[in-house]
């Protein structure tokens, strides 16, 4: 873990993380303002997107100040802890006469006359903001790397975002937050009062309505054409809040936060960038039943359809003809400019959803076509295990190539599974149940397995998903093929 730093040696920024990581959750602290540390000794727990983190001192000191408190979302690259030492420079200093009035549960709070800082007015880190001059705080101080360009509003990236969404002109709203930057509840704010704001001022409606502050309806002149449309206003649920606030007991409020953050965002990028369009069948795995069987006997291990259905995946993409379906996509949303491209790869890394308490991860077996089932099999525990109790490493939830989700190991038979973006396609594999099938002419009692591919259609043909999920059942339903590796 890198430790980045900062002018004030008293002051440790929360380092990076991990690759691609911006931000963490603060579940814990493991120290309080006036707790000596030796180098190396744990400050806080952080959870990132799909990992706990343990942050250790990276020097010996006394502890001053806490940034932060348990369960807020800090940015890496802004202050975590302040240690005790001469011409210290704290990013969130405070009167001195209302010090110890500011301190509460251990936790650093704003002082009763500064203006309380909300969540989103802590810096973004340095190489995100829009630097074009340093701004000076209401302390008298930098307001802890803030800056903005002359004449644009003070704001972070995800709060000019915000304003974006709600069509609201940001360098015109009056910033309530430190250094007169511009926090989420401006934006809002100045989004609900444009919401509400009728088309006519309330001085001539109410002229004209006879002081009701009504306006009156206009005929409508004679015209062949239809009236135009007008769009419904929103809905009002002020009476539906007042209500759960006065019974709280009512409603359980859980934020995104963390794993359930990331699925959040995954799933809506996924959802907003590839087209999906899903293609199911039904294998008849009664011979690979009996195989399953006497595999697991014979190595003394337990063995599910799951490592053959992978088997057979990696066996399908290995073939020219399907190699389209083990890609990823790249394109840079920031740079329409830059053209996406489909990056088709030939080791096949196969991404095994698992269900942990805090939701959906996506371990990674690499090069899972150089594996027999045997192997599999012992890579999808082990990595499932390290993901649900999260010893799993970051490195190892990232880069797969197709993803399987094995929703019958809960219920259900067919789904519509979300494609694992940047990916391009996903099987689901359900419920295995007996159903009659009709083999030589004859009908049996045979074991169904049912199978739903979705695949993106920017990059995956309809027919090329129809042939390659009959080539997968074709294996499936032939399993001697499937114990060793696709690639030799």
């Amino acid at each position: 873990m890198a430790h980045a730093t900062t002018k004030d040696p008293n002051v440790f920024i929360l380092p990076d993380l991990g690759e691609g990581v911006h931000e963490a959750e603060l579940i814990k602290w493991r120290v309080k303002p006036g707790d000596t540390v030796a180098e190396h000794d744990i400050l806080a727990e952080m959870e990132t997107d799909k990992a706990l983190v343990e942050v250790p001192s990276p020097r010996s000191g006394k502890i001053l100040t806490l940034h932060g408190s348990e369960g807020e979302t800090l940015h890496v690259g802004n202050p975590l802890v302040s240690y005790e030492g001469a011409g210290a420079t704290h990013a969130t200093a405070k009167p001195a006469a209302s010090s110890a009035a500011s301190q509460t549960n251990g936790h650093h709070e704003p002082a009763p006359s500064a203006p309380a800082a909300a969540h989103d007015d802590i810096p973004e880190p340095a190489a995100r903001t829009e630097d074009a001059g340093t701004v000076v705080g209401k302390m008298g101080g930098p307001a802890a790397g803030v800056s903005a360009a002359p004449g644009k509003a003070l704001a972070t990236p995800a709060v000019r975002r915000l304003a974006r969404d709600l069509g609201v002109d940001i360098d015109t709203l009056h910033g309530t937050g430190i250094g007169g930057r511009v926090v989420e509840k401006d934006v809002r704010g100045a989004g609900t009062s444009r919401a509400a704001s009728p088309s006519v001022s309330p001085s001539t409606s109410s002229t004209r309505s006879g002081g009701t502050g009504v306006p009156p309806v206009a005929p409508r002149p004679a015209s062949s054409s239809p009236p135009a449309r007008v769009s419904a206003p929103a809905p009002d649920f002020s009476q539906a809040r007042a209500s759960v606030s006065a019974s709280p007991d009512s409603v359980t409020r859980i934020p995104f936060r963390g794993v359930r953050r990331t699925i959040a965002n995954r799933l809506r990028e996924s959802v907003n960038r590839a087209v999906h369009f899903n293609v199911m069948d039904e294998a008849d795995v009664s011979a690979l039943d009996s195989l399953r069987k006497k595999l697991a006997a014979a190595s003394g291990e337990k063995v599910s359809f799951l490592p053959f259905v992978a088997s057979a995946i990696c066996r399908v993409l290995s073939k020219a003809e399907f190699r389209a379906m083990n890609a990823t996509v790249e394109e840079n949303p920031d740079n329409p400019k830059d053209e996406p491209a489909i990056l088709q790869h030939r080791a096949v890394n196969l991404g095994i959803a698992t269900d942990t308490e805090t939701g959906l991860m996506v371990p990674v077996i690499r090069d899972a076509d150089g594996l027999g089932v045997l192997e599999i099999s012992r890579h999808i525990a082990s990595i499932a295990s390290a993901a649900r109790n999260r010893s799993i490493p970051r490195e190892q939830l990232m880069g797969s190539t197709f993803t399987i989700s094995n929703v019958g190991s809960h219920a259900g038979r067919f789904a519509t599974p979300i494609i694992n973006y940047p990916e391009v396609a996903i099987l689901a594999v359900g419920r295995a149940r007996q159903a009659p099938v009709i083999r030589h002419g004859g009908i049996f009692v045979g074991n169904l397995l049912p199978l739903s591919l979705a695949c993106d259609h920017r990059v995956v043909d309809g027919a090329s998903a129809a042939l390659a999920l009959a080539e997968i059942i074709g294996m499936l339903q032939d399993p001697e093929q499937l114990l060793g590796p696709a690639r030799g």
